[in-house]
């Protein structure tokens, strides 16, 4: 099979490195990629968001089949126009996308269809916004209703706080229009625990349960990333919360969907938060996460392409999917200044030594250009290691990123142990 990933960072390398294993690949390509994701797939230069040029280019050079990573494409209709143009597309349709592209579409299908989450109002008015925060008093969890590259939640201490976040969104535009409506929701506490499922439209299989690290600094410090780190599976998620979580969560989720004439062909991710009063959901996703997916399939023992073949024809059901023992961790290593600026062009070394040490490094951030790779983003580089226990993981990816280095290189020195 001829196969095109869509995206060009951590998780698509991730992705791509996956399905290059399958023996149904022949050919893999991956638009626009990056400089690892060079090493195992042929890059092609269109933009992830370019959903015509994805189409027309998918087209003449005969995929039989597309990946659909980030949600900005999702969101934008890329796998209706790829199946309108009867290429298969792994991927949700805009209409059940809209579960990520819309915050206060999703809680309002968790409120009708009883999905436990935090308690919420939505706004489109900023006087409104700030008297309701004035009311609820703090700590207060402000959210941009649409897409803000992983960034557009702030989890307000004060009062203060959450009024200058609702400010940034609504009046001064700092996600565009994504911010024009506002949730603004109860904080819950306890842990937090990410599960990404495969669905079919019908049928769910969740993946290995990780937890990942979204604060710039140790300790949980600082501004709120893409994510600093991951790892799988989550010692807090035990098979008692799982059973609840597939039962009142997962399954009335896609149940919901459906009958919302949404049904949902991909990935869902499910943020959740485990309050003494049960999981609850923090939120959805409608692809694969990132850093989680590059720790979580490490783990898996399936082939993907197998399994994104049974989402798109409905037989999910059918598959055995099959989890490697043990544990992974996943480091981020990221430019100096991110997540607020950083600079980008500085050579990375210390890439070979690492993977000498039995770990993957997914690149995230990265270019080749004359032989040499390349900064070129925020998140440049994920350190990835499998071992048999978590503690392992953990020290096997903190071992094989002392070798690499590129200029105001910084990454947390707690992940997995917060």
């Amino acid at each position: 099979m001829k196969v095109l990933v869509v995206g060009g960072g951590g998780r698509e390398h991730a992705i791509c490195w996956k399905l290059a294993q399958s023996p149904r690949v022949t050919e893999l390509y991956c638009a626009p990629g990056n400089g690892g994701i060079a090493q195992v797939a042929t890059c092609v230069p269109v933009k992830a968001t370019d959903v015509d040029g994805m189409v027309a280019w998918a087209r003449e050079n005969a995929m039989d089949f597309v990946m659909v990573a980030p949600d900005d494409p999702l969101a934008l209709g890329m796998v209706d126009a790829l199946e309108a143009a009867g290429i298969p597309a792994f991927g949700p349709r805009a209409n059940a996308a809209i579960i990520e592209a819309s915050k206060a579409f999703s809680k309002e299908l968790m409120k009708k269809y009883h999905i436990p989450t935090a308690q919420y109002e939505t706004f489109t008015d900023l006087d409104k916004a700030l008297s309701y925060i004035q009311a609820q008093g703090a700590p207060i969890v402000v959210k941009a209703d649409g897409l803000a590259l992983g960034k557009g939640v702030v989890v307000a201490s004060t009062v203060e706080e959450a009024e200058t976040a609702v400010r940034e969104m609504m009046e001064d535009k700092k996600f565009g229009e994504s911010g024009s409506t506002v949730v603004i929701e109860e904080c819950m506490v306890g842990p937090e625990v990410t599960v990404l499922a495969f669905c079919d439209g019908e049928h769910l299989v969740p993946m290995l349960s990780s937890q990942d690290h979204k604060r710039a600094y140790d300790g949980n410090q600082g501004p709120n990333t893409g994510g600093m780190g991951a790892f799988c599976p989550s010692p807090k998620y035990t098979p008692e919360i799982a059973d609840r979580c597939m039962r009142d969560i997962f399954l009335p989720t896609v149940a919901a969907l459906k009958a919302e004439g949404r049904p949902f062909k991909g990935v869902i991710y499910f943020g959740l938060m485990l309050t003494k009063d049960g999981p609850r959901v923090v939120e959805y996703n409608a692809r694969f996460g990132d850093p989680e997916t590059q720790p979580i399939l490490s783990m898996l023992d399936t082939d993907l392409m197998d399994i994104f073949q049974a989402c798109v024809d409905g037989t999910l059901d059918k598959i055995d999917i099959k989890w490697k023992p043990g544990a992974a961790c996943c480091l981020v290593l990221a430019s100096g200044g991110y997540p607020v600026s950083s600079k980008s062009g500085y050579p990375i070394s210390g890439l070979a030594e690492a993977e000498a040490l039995g770990v993957t490094v997914f690149h995230a951030g990265t270019k080749a250009e004359d032989g040499k790779v390349l900064t070129a983003g925020g998140r440049v580089l994920g350190v990835t290691a499998t071992a048999p226990s978590l503690e392992e993981a953990i020290g096997k990816a903190y071992a094989a990123a002392k070798p690499i280095s590129f200029q105001d290189m910084h990454f947390r020195t707690d992940i997995g142990k917060v």
